[in-house]
């Protein structure tokens, strides 16, 4: 498909309808259409278009506009709940009649270890003060990676997490807690809500790039050396000549 006969920002929807992205599973496509925007972090929607001036009693227009947040690369190697970098400006000393200074705000991170119930580890993750806050909301880490959806993680170690969690939970791995079957059963019966097929926990997370790769693997195909079919025609050829050929059978006296 020549794609220099279409505008650019339809180039990405074009390449999902060709080639063996079409191929694909199904569930995959419908995460990647599913996708909305994250939470609000940074600042807090209004949700209206207009509001009443309590001085005047005159409608009034407001603006609705989120902040722009850049994630770094390195938010991608921890949980930092949807924080990132904000870029601003402030006033030198404060002062508002003074010039304006460029100014980037981050976060506060920390490095904390989190146990996983279901993998049955300790992992050393940089976190931020929310994350903690909302791991103690959801009542447990395990809770937390598995209920967040893909865009409030906005974390390739969360979503890792969350699929090697799925995938366990799917499979019923044997290996978690071996020598306490009653210990292991408790935990599948704990977030057995979250369970999904292993076909499609085998899924979950992967970046597009990813799961293209991944589908590539699946299709491929290890040559099969000459010799054998060669062997196998010359079987094939053999076997055809002797049922051809008329059978002898000696006359007994």
């Amino acid at each position: 498909m020549p794609l220099h006969k279409f505008p650019p920002r339809v180039w990405e929807a074009l390449k999902m309808k060709q080639g063996i992205y079409t191929r694909l599973p199904g569930h995959y496509l419908r995460s990647l259409q599913e996708s909305r925007p994250p939470a609000a972090v940074h600042w807090k929607p209004l949700g209206v278009n207009s509001r009443v001036n309590p001085k005047t009693g005159h409608r009034e227009r407001v603006q609705d506009v989120p902040i722009p947040v850049y994630y770094p690369p390195e938010s991608q190697s921890g949980l930092w709940g949807g924080e990132g970098w904000i870029a601003g400006y402030r006033y030198a000393n404060n002062d508002k009649l003074s010039n304006r200074l460029k100014k980037v705000w981050k976060p506060q991170l920390f490095n904390r270890e989190l146990y996983s119930e279901i993998l049955d580890h300790k992992f050393k993750i940089t976190v931020t003060a929310r994350t903690l806050d909302l791991v103690d909301a959801a009542y447990g880490f395990d809770f937390y990676i598995l209920r967040t959806p893909q865009e409030d993680l906005n974390s390739k170690l969360g979503m890792d997490l969350k699929r090697a969690m799925l995938l366990r939970l799917a499979r019923k791995d044997t290996e978690l807690y071996p020598e306490n079957p009653a210990k292991r059963e408790t935990v599948f019966n704990k977030y057995k809500e979250f369970v999904i097929p292993a076909e499609e926990a085998e899924w979950v997370g992967l970046s597009l790039e990813e799961a293209v790769e991944k589908q590539r693997l699946l299709e491929k195909e290890d040559p099969e050396p000459l010799f054998k079919a060669f062997v196998q025609e010359l079987v094939q050829e053999l076997t055809a000549q002797k049922l051809s050929e008329p059978e002898i059978v000696e006359k007994k006296h």
